[in-house]
């Protein structure tokens, strides 16, 4: 069985390699030297050239991270760090809460401190390049260290009842965890909106005008109250723009980039709000609720069958049974199932993007703005127009721009 258990483990890890690497070399390979009529009028030559001199650059370094990944896992894997870690932890307490705390607190730092060059390069070298990066190190350092501490709060909060419970009522103690995180994935949408996010950046209620008097215009139509629509300074990040809709019942809150602002029409920032809530109204936030709800399910019950099972154990070195390092080592096996479920929910997200673009054409009837809404984030955010449909397959949420703007026309 531990063979079993290997050959799973690194298949799978190798695979998700193979599959990434080569769906982004095809991405690369699928640049055209050609824009497409449709964008014409948003990229000349030098934007459209510098749009795949971003891709490169993004995707050559993305292969060189995923690369380093692949040989430290399988150096961590082939050694007995997992087992010098473990013993470790219970040299440090008897108590198996804290020794799960410590250990699975190790692992995330100790990952988060050697992807942190990849980080800086990523945030100070390529994003800077191109004319995105707005971050200061000051900024960078203060955001690191919040991460930390929401990390050590909600991991702690989450962790300890996962701990206790699988590792106090055995057969039925995933049943028990299982509710605990869906009550959690209920109520993360408040607390991100209230404590999370604020955290992070300011949000500034929209102005009198005629920004918001058109998109309280278009709510009111469409009976979608909100709570607050705000302005989210993400320029004292990046260049890149964006809006997004969040929280539930007095909770729900639309937030616009002000970089979409300083670079959009009104009509055009409407036509992104009418997308947002043509999301909430189609019901596809509660359904990546559900989807999510039923996946952990699936998980913790896997888990529950195979965490008493010291096979797994000695595949990472562990000679001793513990509910954190089961957590851990299963995380690695269920890779193959969640390679699967990610292009399942990759390819329902893809048509709840058409669904949502269909619902803003239906309730504003301006199939202009949204196209040059479309049009003008792919230019802003030097978007890749003609992605490979591997990785488009693998790997994206939202589908290309330009497939967008097609089923756009043909509903006119």
């Amino acid at each position: 069985m531990e063979n079993l258990y290997y050959l799973i483990i690194v298949t799978a890890i190798i695979i998700e390699y193979l599959l990434s690497s080569i769906s982004s070399i095809l991405d690369i390979k699928n640049i055209t030297p050609i824009i497409p009529s449709d964008f014409k009028e948003a990229y000349d030559q030098e934007k459209y050239i510098r749009s795949q001199e971003y891709l490169k650059a993004r995707t050559r370094f993305g292969l060189f991270s995923s690369t380093f990944s692949l040989g430290l896992i399988l150096v961590v894997i082939h050694s007995d760090v997992f087992g010098m870690l473990d013993q470790y932890v219970r040299l440090q307490t008897e108590n198996y809460l804290l020794q799960g705390l410590l250990f699975i607190g190790i692992i995330y730092f100790i990952q988060d401190i050697i992807s942190l060059p990849f980080s800086v390069y990523n945030t100070f070298v390529i994003e800077e390049k191109f004319g995105f990066n707005k971050m200061t190190p000051n900024l960078f350092i203060i955001d690191k260290l919040k991460g930390y501490c929401i990390f050590i709060v909600l991991g702690s909060i989450i962790m300890t009842p996962l701990l206790y419970f699988f590792h106090t009522y055995n057969e039925i103690g995933w049943l028990i965890a299982w509710s605990i995180l869906t009550v959690f994935m209920i109520l993360v949408q408040p607390l991100f909106v209230h404590v999370i996010a604020p955290m992070f950046n300011k949000f500034t209620p929209l102005e009198a005008g005629d920004l918001r008097k058109e998109i309280e215009k278009y709510t009111s139509k469409v009976d979608f109250p909100l709570a607050r629509i705000d302005i989210m300074d993400g320029s004292k990040r990046s260049a890149h723009s964006n809006a997004y809709f969040t929280g539930f019942g007095k909770s729900r809150r639309i937030a616009i980039f002000d970089t979409l602002v300083e670079k959009h029409s009104t009509k055009e920032i409407v036509s992104v709000v009418a997308h947002e809530v043509g999301h909430y109204k189609l019901k596809h936030i509660l359904q990546g609720t559900i989807l999510g709800i039923i996946e952990t399910g699936i998980m913790l019950f896997a888990f529950n069958l195979i965490m008493n099972d010291i096979s797994l154990f000695h595949v990472f070195g562990v000679n001793k049974l513990s509910v954190h390092a089961g957590i851990v080592f299963f995380s690695m096996l269920y890779a193959p199932v969640s390679m699967l479920t990610s292009i399942v929910t990759t390819a329902i997200s893809r048509k709840n993007e058409f669904e949502a673009d269909k619902y803003s054409l239906e309730t504003t009837n301006d199939s202009q703005a949204l196209i040059s809404m479309l049009i003008g984030l792919s230019a802003n955010n030097l978007s890749h127009l003609t992605p490979h449909p591997m990785k488009v397959f693998l790997s994206y949420s939202h589908p290309p721009v330009i497939h967008r703007i097609k089923a756009v026309n043909q509903r006119l």
